[in-house]
């Protein structure tokens, strides 16, 4: 019975240097697969989703209606280095971290000023001309029974 256990959880010696070499250089390419993998799935991606989010952040500016972590909707007031002064209803006003900003709705639209163009935009028609041919043949028969 001894014998059984020591053949079973006895780990397996190779005197061939070769065999225990060909198998680490197997787990190192397993392991360098696995770390990209993680790379490509999981921090690429959230990097990403960081680097927007700070965007979001730094663009914030007066108007722009936000909604916060906790769900609170309102329109930003003032804009300050690290908070925001958010108007939830007409008299109240709420401050916010701006890290607690979860998402901007809709951005106030910069009111842009165009120049009025020196040239004037001429609208040409073109109307199609009706059918002669019909009316008239109707205009004799009218003719025809009044005569």
């Amino acid at each position: 019975m001894y014998s059984l256990i020591l053949a079973l959880g006895a780990p397996a010696t190779t005197t061939d240097s070769a065999a225990s070499s060909g198998s680490m250089w197997t787990t190192l390419i397993t392991f360098g697969i696995i770390i990209l993998i993680f790379y490509f799935l999981i921090i690429r991606p959230q990097r990403k989703r960081d680097k927007e989010a700070k965007a979001m952040l730094a663009a914030i500016k007066k108007g722009d209606k936000i909604v916060t972590i906790g769900g609170i909707r309102g329109t930003v007031a003032v804009v300050k280095d690290s908070t925001v002064i958010v108007k939830v209803d007409d008299n109240t006003r709420i401050e916010f971290s701006k890290n607690a900003i979860s998402s901007v709705l809709n951005r106030k639209e910069e009111t842009t000023v165009e120049k009025p163009s020196k040239k004037k935009e001429e609208k040409v028609e073109t109307v199609e001309k009706p059918a002669v041919e019909a009316p008239k043949a109707e205009a004799e028969e009218e003719k025809t029974e009044e005569k």
